[in-house]
């Protein structure tokens, strides 16, 4: 079942949150920035949303990778949450703390997430499979249908993205080739 199939070329909060990082993230921040809008709109293809379901999503996602730049390193889930948990708490939004930090920390779980969890937060769900379908490149899209994304896609180009991860990744294969990456999840 589809929700959202229109194709938003600027979010306001996503430009408010991300803009301050355009210097620190440097040239891969034109990528990073179409993967949150990516994600982002394969989220509200995914599931209704409220007005404070969006924001929640928009926190999550502008920050759910942001660690890679703020402590250059491929561990990058605890800085990632450490510099989201510091956005809510600047912007008087405490009380979403317990959610965002589920929602960046198992974002890249390989498991779909149930139970009691799925039930307390279903947004955790949903960003799990819309991070998904934009890292594997639409190859598993989760419900997302194809032609939004395909729309979506054009929208936002990859702009050296999914590169930039391989680049980043691939340091830690060459080290730990039969170790999973620190940022997997069960």
């Amino acid at each position: 079942m589809k929700y959202e199939t229109t194709v938003y070329p600027a979010l306001p909060l996503v430009e408010q949150i991300l803009q301050p990082w355009r210097t620190r993230i440097g040239p891969d921040f034109d990528g990073y920035k179409n993967h949150v809008y990516r994600m982002l709109h394969c989220c509200f293809a995914l599931a209704p949303c409220t007005c404070e379901d969006r924001e929640k999503l928009i926190i999550a996602a502008c920050h759910h990778d942001i660690g890679i730049w703020s402590d250059h390193t491929v561990d990058y889930l605890p800085p990632s949450i450490r510099e989201a948990v510091a956005y809510l708490h600047a912007h008087h939004l405490g009380e979403w703390e317990e959610e965002i930090t589920l929602l960046i920390d198992l974002h890249h779980k390989v498991r779909a997430i149930k139970g009691d969890l799925a039930e307390k937060y279903p947004l955790l769900e949903v960003f799990r499979r819309a991070d998904l379908a934009d890292f594997s490149l639409g190859l598993i899209l989760g419900g997302v249908p194809r032609r939004y994304f395909a729309n979506v896609k054009r929208q936002f180009p990859n702009a050296g993205f999914h590169k930039m991860l391989i680049k980043a990744a691939g340091g830690w294969f060459a080290k730990h080739p039969l170790s999973p990456p620190p940022f997997m999840r069960w």
